[in-house]
């Protein structure tokens, strides 16, 4: 984990790290993104875009007492290709009928900003770590204080029961088991 230091005033260093206020942060979904990148036939890299999500990020009076929530819509999953939309929609993969949405809690944060919880997916829950950056805090052109974050993680899909796949003839398989996640976050801090 690393950080970025701001030039604005509204950090303050807890062990030695920038830090922003203590406070709720709302995450701003217009101006934060969450992503599923995957290989296809084995070397190219395909990223799915989910276009709902929302979420808290409590900033407490040290990194320990902080936590994330997170609420993603399974079915806002798009890839620019809408078969391939639909197929991740399917049963196969994210079952949005049966799994509407995705969601994380984290259970800790350390001084660092690594960030662990409970993801579930298809109602399954498994343990991830985030290694988030926390690039700064400033002011908006509104006069809103906004945190910024970047985090991704590595998981195994077929950890969350997405085991479908397809041989490919020279060996490998059509689409990954291994998935990268990262997220790009802006959150303003609640007022009041």
């Amino acid at each position: 984990m690393s950080t970025t230091t701001t030039t604005d005033a509204l950090d303050r260093t807890v062990a030695g790290q920038p830090f922003p206020a203590a406070g709720v942060y709302t995450i701003d979904g217009s101006h934060s993104s969450v992503e599923a990148v995957a290989r296809h036939l084995v070397v190219t890299k395909v990223r799915g875009h989910f276009n709902e999500f929302e979420g808290t990020i409590t900033v407490g009076e040290t990194p320990e007492d902080s936590a994330v929530q997170v609420t993603i819509k399974a079915d806002s999953i798009e890839t620019k290709d809408g078969k391939r939309d639909e197929h991740l929609r399917s049963p196969d993969f994210l079952d949005v009928e049966n799994f509407p949405e995705l969601t994380f809690r984290s259970t800790s944060v350390d001084k660092g900003w690594v960030v662990t919880g409970d993801l579930t997916i298809r109602g399954v829950t498994r343990e991830v770590t985030l290694d988030t950056d926390y690039m700064g805090t400033f002011k908006n052109p509104w006069g809103q204080t906004v945190a910024a974050f970047s985090a991704k993680t590595t998981l195994d899909r077929e950890d969350f029961d997405m085991t479908w796949n397809a041989p490919l003839e020279a060996g490998g398989v059509l689409v990954s088991k291994e998935l990268k996640i990262e997220l790009e976050i802006q959150a303003p801090l609640q007022e009041g």
